[in-house]
């Protein structure tokens, strides 16, 4: 599957209608950026069942406003409504790979149970 382009309209929309979502923010002028870019279409190509969306920062500044980027790349994973990875920098595509394994692999259930003892003061 082809990277979505995210943009205000339709973030919220696509971030909630898929089970994982990896969210490349980028810029034109970033050099990184850039170089990363091949290796997350190549992974889109290889994972269809994922959306792979790419926020320009410029183009989306409050996008990048609301989740805080302050350094590109930075590559967000979601998995049901829930980001489970948030870290600037290129990937090498063997750590890509395996962050989508790790993501994929992740028991949902628990995280919800975590978040729902932490809400309510149990940690």
């Amino acid at each position: 599957m082809p990277t979505v382009e995210l943009t205000k309209d339709n973030f919220e929309e696509t971030v909630t209608g898929s089970d994982i979502v990896l969210i490349d923010f980028w810029a034109a002028w970033c050099g990184p950026c850039k170089m990363f870019g091949p290796v997350y279409e190549k992974a889109a190509e290889r994972h269809p069942d994922i959306v792979f969306g790419k926020v320009d920062t410029e183009a989306q500044p409050e996008l990048a406003a609301t989740f805080q980027i302050s350094s590109i790349p930075t590559l967000m994973a979601v998995r049901d409504r829930t980001v489970l990875y948030a870290r600037p920098g290129a990937l090498p595509p063997q750590a890509l790979e395996e962050l989508i394994g790790k993501v994929r692999a992740v028991d949902m259930e628990d995280v919800r149970r975590q978040a729902a003892a932490g809400a309510a003061g149990g940690n």
